[in-house]
């Protein structure tokens, strides 16, 4: 987060700790909202295991695409549309392990869960996990 706010990001919300008695064990930290990100920045291709959300304007989805493949790590991506052939390619073109689709979450604690590229390894969950 530091990396983007020194390269021109907008702190939009959070980017703090939490005050009060209940947060004074362990370790917490605001959900964080980064404005005006860009690809030169940190956040936007390293895995950030944090409740950190860059936002970065893009013009096309070929660009979209190739901005979010462009990184070693492939845990999970996301998308958010109302057209269902953005969202089926979406689903087939981005490299990932699990792709959202209008959902938060990726994993079924039925189905097997794997990785891509740096993040993790192998498959978990389902028979596999087992």
């Amino acid at each position: 987060m530091a990396d983007a706010l020194r390269k021109g990001a907008e702190l939009v919300s959070g980017g703090l700790e939490p005050d009060g008695v209940a947060y004074e064990k362990g370790y917490f930290f605001r959900p964080t909202v980064l404005g005006r990100a860009d690809h030169s920045m940190r956040v936007m291709h390293e895995e950030t295991f944090g409740p950190v959300a860059p936002i970065m304007k893009f013009k096309t989805m070929d660009d979209a695409i190739s901005l979010a493949n462009d990184t070693e790590f492939g845990l999970a991506a996301y998308i958010f549309t109302n057209d269902l052939k953005t969202a089926l390619r979406a689903a087939e073109e981005l490299e990932a392990g699990g792709i959202g689709v209008n959902v938060n979450n990726v994993v079924d604690l039925q189905a097997p869960f794997g990785v891509w590229k740096q993040s993790g390894l192998g498959r978990e969950l389902g028979h596999y996990g087992l």
